[in-house]
């Protein structure tokens, strides 16, 4: 099954789309959805639920579930003032595990996934495909037509409709709008850098317990080589690993809610007591600011929520759901609750409060699952990071960096090692600087709270844009949201001076990085667009195109999905030959998850025949990557020849019976796009389909027909001789052509532009990975063409 769709940008010929249908009865509409749905749902049984869901213990909740190590000692740094502050601090964890973990991110955020994936990015291009809010406008009608793409079509005065055309009325929202994504990805980094270094010093910190003669820089130094372990085997993959995760974390879970039981019943069972919000009320009433102040320790009992979302992609939500209803969120509140049992009979012993609460026959054990369970939520954390840098990358919003997939089952597991030294050079300079839990659990809980806020915002244009739910219940939820999130933020704000700054000087530094280089991008790709060559002049220069044609096949890349890029001509300008076949090569990722890999390349004509030039446009997911395949070539080639048959078989039609199925005569001279999938495709030349585009239905069957084999014998040999001419030009050599521009900004440009291009973009490209690397191009075939862009 195939599609072709004539017309194009390159050309001023009328429209004319053919679908080629397996089945002739079967509803276009109902074919597409089957399609759609074939890579949407995914259907699991109720022990594979149950399985993922055990699974999804050692992946998502390891960072959730060693929060009890710490939250108590970070509430109360210096002392506890009165034993009821016990209760009330109880009610607050309590409370704040009910609504934010439980009832916000598990029943309503992971709901709001993109095709099972999850994190700020995700979110974001599932705003980018139900509004026109991408800065970068590269996409194209074809692209919507993608199984994997899915979007909402609002009535003309709902609400959603009402939304949607106030963040298109301006570029000021849009940047808005993707400024507030990339803040909320600089927190998650940050996050993933925080993490590991509290989780790993508060699990090492039971030393100390034990043995009060270790000193706490003995301390730092054990955290400090586990650390350093813990990054250097990341190259291995969590996949090879994994299968340790999810029974230590179990264990775990198990260990912390036993030992709760416990001691709720040796020490005092009136903490439960606390399950009464009236001990918040009273808990505030009595401290005043200090209680306020205190929310910052106890924000720390739900850190690892936001990370629950972003690893969202290797699980259903199912099985999310059950892991954290019947194991983490009931373990949690026994652990949390025994501590406060303990600590109502030891209110001196804050500091270790965990280790100080565990029964002595057991120490030892619960120490080694303690550290265990540690790596397994540092771990966690920077999968996450991982992961959100990768769709950073391919959404042009962070500078090229290799990405290797570890795992050949999940194609979610990658490594990227430029970011893992980084991740580990800052973890250990926050472990050493701080040396101990206070000050970096204020840094985690401002990093934590940021995230929530931003997800709170992105959710609320998700309820309008997406699921298109009431506005009362959009500001019931916002509103809710935003009170308990407010409240935290506002706590963990004076903080700021006692380690709360360094999140922000984290996600400040990655800011600059990301904004920087997608700004330089995005006036890259505008500069491009303006300069492009006219077909015009293409058609002007004859079928040489001015120049001696040399065997062979020139692929030139360009960012353009349509028109000549600029590279072009400036290429025929300066050399006297150019290869017999040009294809114009554009790799653009789309603001989905994944492309199937039928759908992945569109091929078009450029210009007459005889010119041997075309278009192949590679599309990819955020979560596909341009990985080192040296079937690309192959694939690419045998599109281009599967292109060529299929507009000779078009040709050949026009000349039979069927070339009038709708009423209208097919324009032979029009160029045709084609892609090898089942569904309909739309070319348009900006963003709107063309009003004279027309549909002809074909049966497949007419492929094997003689009427339509016979109907034109000049149209089957110009067929066979380009063929023929193609495979020739292949078999000579393929020669891979990139440019190699320089961008500066203009003589006229403001101070601030300067900065961001021609030093931080600048700078940027200087020390990120070339494009002839991220293609993965031969260098004996490679041939650079230099460039100064004036953006």
């Amino acid at each position: 099954m195939a599609s072709v769709v004539q017309n194009d940008k390159d050309t001023d010929n009328r429209g004319q789309v053919w679908i080629l249908d397996q089945k002739l009865d079967q509803p276009m509409e109902e074919e597409a959805k089957r399609l759609r749905n074939m890579y949407k749902e995914k259907k699991f049984s109720a022990l594979m639920i149950l399985q993922l869901a055990f699974q999804s213990l050692g992946v998502v909740y390891g960072d959730l579930g060693t929060s009890p190590l710490y939250v108590f000692y970070n509430t109360f740094p210096d002392k506890i003032e009165d034993p009821e502050d016990i209760i009330g601090a109880l009610s607050l964890i309590i409370y704040s595990l009910s609504l934010v973990p439980l009832l916000k991110y598990v029943f309503i955020v992971c709901r709001a996934n993109d095709n099972g994936q999850g994190g700020t990015f995700a979110l974001y291009s599932l705003l980018c495909r139900h509004a026109n809010i991408m800065i970068i406008p590269n996409q194209d009608q074809t692209d919507e037509e993608l199984t994997t793409y899915s979007r909402s079509i609002f009535p003309e005065k709902s609400f959603a409709a009402r939304t949607k055309r106030w963040l298109e009325e301006n570029a000021f929202k849009k940047t808005a709008l993707l400024v507030l994504v990339l803040i909320g990805s600089c927190m998650v980094i940050g996050d993933g850098i925080l993490t590991p270094a509290i989780s790993v010093l508060s699990a090492v910190g039971g030393i100390n317990v034990g043995h009060s003669m270790i000193s706490n820089d003995v301390v730092v130094l054990v955290a400090v080589a586990i650390l350093v372990g813990l990054f250097s085997m990341q190259h291995y993959g969590t996949d090879r690993v994994g299968w340790l995760f999810a029974p230590i974390v179990l264990i775990w879970f198990f260990l912390i809610g036993g030992i709760g039981i416990f001691n709720i019943w040796r020490y005092d069972s009136s903490v439960l007591k606390a399950f009464s919000p009236v001990y918040i009320y009273r808990y505030f009433k009595r401290g005043g600011k200090d209680s306020w102040t205190s929310l910052g320790g106890i924000m720390l009992s739900i850190t690892g929520t936001e990370a629950l979302f972003a690893d969202l992609s290797h699980f259903p939500v199912a099985s999310i759901q059950i892991a954290f209803t019947v194991i983490v969120f009931p373990c949690l509140l026994l652990a949390y609750s025994g501590q406060a049992a303990y600590l109502l009979k030891n209110p001196k012993c804050v500091g270790g409060a965990f280790y100080h609460s565990i029964p002595d026959k057991i120490y030892w054990p619960v120490f080694l699952v303690a550290t265990a369970a540690a790596v397994v939520a540092s771990q966690a954390t920077i999968s996450a990071t991982f992961s959100l840098v990768k769709q950073a990358l391919a959404l042009g919003c962070f500078p090229r960096v290799k990405v290797i997939h570890t795992s050949k089952k999940f194609r979610n597991q990658i490594y990227i090692p430029d970011i893992n030294w980084i991740l580990m050079i800052l973890c250990i300079a926050v472990t050493v600087g701080f040396k101990n839990q206070t000050q970096i659990g204020n840094a985690s809980g401002t990093a934590v709270v940021i995230v929530m806020l931003e997800t709170t915002l992105l959710i609320t244009l998700i309820m309008i844009l997406v699921w298109r739910c009431h506005w009362t219940i959009v500001l019931i939820f916002t509103g809710l949201s935003l009170v308990v999130e407010c409240t935290y933020f506002s706590a963990v704000l004076l903080k700021v001076n006692q380690g709360g700054w360094v999140p922000l000087v984290i996600a400040a530094a990655f800011f600059i990085i990301m904004y920087g280089w997608h700004y330089g991008t995005a006036k890259r790709y505008e500069f491009e667009v303006h300069s492009k060559v006219s077909m015009a002049w293409i058609l002007g220069l004859g079928p040489s195109l001015g120049l001696v044609r040399v065997p062979g096949i020139g692929l030139v890349y360009t960012e353009l999905a349509s028109g000549v890029p600029n590279i072009f001509s400036h290429f025929v300008t300066n050399l006297p030959a150019i290869h017999s076949v040009l294809v114009f090569v554009c790799v653009k990722y789309l603001p989905v998850h994944m492309v199937p890999e039928e759908e992945r390349f569109l091929v078009k004509r450029i210009g007459p025949k005889n010119f041997h030039m075309f278009r192949c446009v590679a599309r990819y997911g955020y979560q596909d990557l341009h990985k080192k395949d040296h079937q690309f070539e192959k694939k690419l080639f045998d599109n281009l020849l599967l292109f060529v048959r299929f507009e000779s078989l078009m040709e050949g039609s026009s000349d039979s019976e069927y070339s009038s199925l709708d009423g209208e005569e097919i324009d032979q001279s029009d160029n045709i796009l084609f892609n090898n999938n089942g569904n309909t495709c739309h070319s348009n030349a900006g963003n709107t389909v063309s009003s004279e585009d027309s549909i002809v239905i074909v049966n497949s069957s007419l492929l094997a027909n003689n009427t339509i084999r016979s109907c034109s014998q000049a149209s089957s040999q110009i067929e066979t001789d380009e063929l023929e001419f193609l495979t020739a030009c292949r078999d000579v050599g393929v020669v891979h052509i990139l440019g190699n521009t320089v961008v500066k900004a203009a003589r006229d440009s403001g101070l601030y532009k300067r900065i961001a291009v021609d030093y931080i973009y600048a700078f940027l490209r200087k020390i990120c990975r070339e494009n002839s690397v991220i293609f993965n191009v031969p260098q004996e075939s490679l041939l650079n063409v230099g460039q100064i862009m004036y953006v």
